[in-house]
């Protein structure tokens, strides 16, 4: 069976282990022990943090195949960006520059750094290895966070974005870093990533163009990706677009890929997830659905078939769903489409 649980200190090795995977623009999860494990010290200690504590959490899920005992991807929330690091995006605006006397009329794109997204809650670090990439697991790796979220709506805020990866080739090159480096940095892309990844980002305060940017002075090659996003993570993006996010001009200082937002209550698998009653029985229905439990250090995620009632607001599942939930007859589960 597939699960979706919080990551322990035990699954490092593999943590380490994805980060080499997942390959340059994955800033999340810089490759530095010292960076990982403070990740993970840092999700064990938000997962055991009481309600009225919140803050700035940093949740991060691991997906496991029972059968093997193998982790095969990750997943995870910041519930508040920004707060103690400078979280800095670029925002696509325009401005125009007319003359009546002469009857013209030019409008230009500009690029204008901004902190606008600090205290938002971040979804991130979404990894899934390659050959699990089938049965919708990708849907339900990034899909589970929602319904975590939907349960546990006072721990995060109003305002949720993704960062989605831009453009960039094998080698981590990316046209539109290469621009900037040309102009205003000494050091390449994967470098400038890394720093970023581990929390080194006084060197964008201090190196990066004050003044808004206009596009048509970048290379043709960076005008093109502004806003795009990297081959693997096209379904990544149409995902949450099904969910209801939406670019609303923002981009990625180094690789300008897309960040895209929507309020929590919207979002789609939030609004449409129900809180229903456990009772385990035979299950006829092969109807598969998203199901979780409604704790916080002990949550469990699964994607099982179920049958609802839902005019006695009952979902039943099979023992072995009730075992990998950890729940019991009469406790509750939060469900949603896969």
């Amino acid at each position: 069976m597939i699960i979706i649980r919080p990551i322990r200190n035990s699954d490092y090795d593999v943590l380490h282990q994805i980060a080499v995977e997942s390959g340059h623009g994955f800033t999340s999860l810089p490759v530095n022990e010292e960076l990982l494990l403070s990740r993970i010290n840092r999700a064990t200690k938000s997962f055991h943090t009481e309600l009225e504590n919140c803050r700035d959490e940093g949740y991060l899920f691991v997906m496991e195949d029972t059968k093997t005992g193998e982790v095969v991807g990750t997943t995870g929330i910041e519930t508040a960006v920004g707060l103690h690091d400078a979280f800095y995006h670029y925002h696509v605006g325009k401005v125009v520059h007319s003359s009546r006397e002469l009857n013209i009329y030019n409008t230009v794109e500009t690029l204008t750094l901004n902190n606008d997204y600090t205290g938002s809650s971040e979804l991130c670090t979404l990894y899934l290895r390659d050959n699990y990439r089938v049965n919708n697991n990708g849907r339900f790796l990034s899909k589970c966070r929602m319904l975590f979220m939907a349960e546990h709506t006072a721990r995060f805020n109003n305002t949720v974005i993704a960062e989605m990866r831009g453009v960039s080739d094998e080698n981590g090159n990316s046209p539109f870093w290469q621009w900037l480096e040309e102009h205003f940095f000494s050091m390449d892309f994967p470098t400038a990533d890394y720093l970023t990844g581990i929390g080194k980002k006084e060197f964008i305060a201090e190196l990066m163009p004050k003044y808004p940017i206009y596009v048509s002075l970048l290379s043709k090659e960076a005008q093109k990706v502004i806003g795009k996003v990297h081959q693997n993570t096209v379904p990544a993006l149409r995902l949450l677009e099904n969910e209801g996010f939406v670019n609303r001009g923002y981009v990625d200082i180094f690789d300008a890929g897309p960040t895209v937002e929507a309020e929590l209550k919207t979002i789609k698998t939030v609004r449409n997830s129900l809180r229903l009653k456990v009772q385990i029985g035979a299950i006829q229905s092969s109807t598969k659905a998203m199901i979780c439990n409604t704790k916080v250090k002990d949550f469990r995620a699964v994607q099982m078939s179920i049958e609802i009632n839902q005019i006695d607001s009952i979902a039943i599942i099979d023992q072995e769903t009730a075992e990998a939930l950890q729940v019991t007859n009469g406790d509750f589960v939060r469900v949603a489409k896969s």
